[in-house]
């Protein structure tokens, strides 16, 4: 899970680093107001037009991304992604859907993990291997814990969302 955890963010950062490039206040994005020159306007659109976690993402994609380091993270992931692929394949041949839990923890609060990204992303861990399979999952609520929702993450292979979405609903029914 460690692997697929490191995969998911170094592929999820450069993806996040890349697409952002263009929201540069010129055709995209938000434009900063009375800047000068363009280079001063594009300076100030991305510091006034994203928040601190997209300036996080972006920072760490440009790192794995950058010359020296592409082979070491980013290459090395995107291998990692490919076994992640086949063993998905591999668990598809033998059941129709895989049932995870969403998160390692209940629901917290609103607003308590807020000033704490890693928290934030280690409650990400049992999500991100669909996302990195390239699969269709849902989440369901499945009960409470200590009056906090516990999900349940059920996920389908490729063109496989009828399955899931009946497997959502029996459940959700019961």
């Amino acid at each position: 899970m460690k692997y697929a955890t490191a995969c998911y963010y170094i592929v999820a950062t450069a993806e996040a680093s890349s697409n952002l490039a263009r929201f540069d206040g010129v055709r995209y994005g938000y434009r900063a107001e009375g800047a000068e020159e363009l280079r001063q306007m594009y300076m100030r659109s991305r510091a006034e037009g994203f928040g601190a976690e997209v300036k996080r993402r972006i920072m760490l994609g440009t790192y794995v991304l950058s010359s020296g380091y592409y082979d070491a993270y980013y290459d090395k992931a995107l291998r990692v992604r490919t076994l992640i692929e086949r063993d998905f394949r591999t668990a598809f041949a033998a059941c129709d859907v895989v049932v995870t839990p969403t998160s390692p923890t209940t629901a917290f609060r609103l607003g308590e993990k807020m000033e704490d990204p890693l928290q934030m992303y280690l409650s990400d861990v049992y999500t991100i291997t669909a996302n990195l399979a390239g699969i269709p999952a849902v989440s369901v609520p499945c009960g409470m814990s200590d009056g906090l929702p516990v999900g349940l993450q059920i996920l389908a292979p490729h063109f496989g969302e009828h399955v899931m979405l009946k497997a959502a609903r029996a459940l959700e029914r019961e």
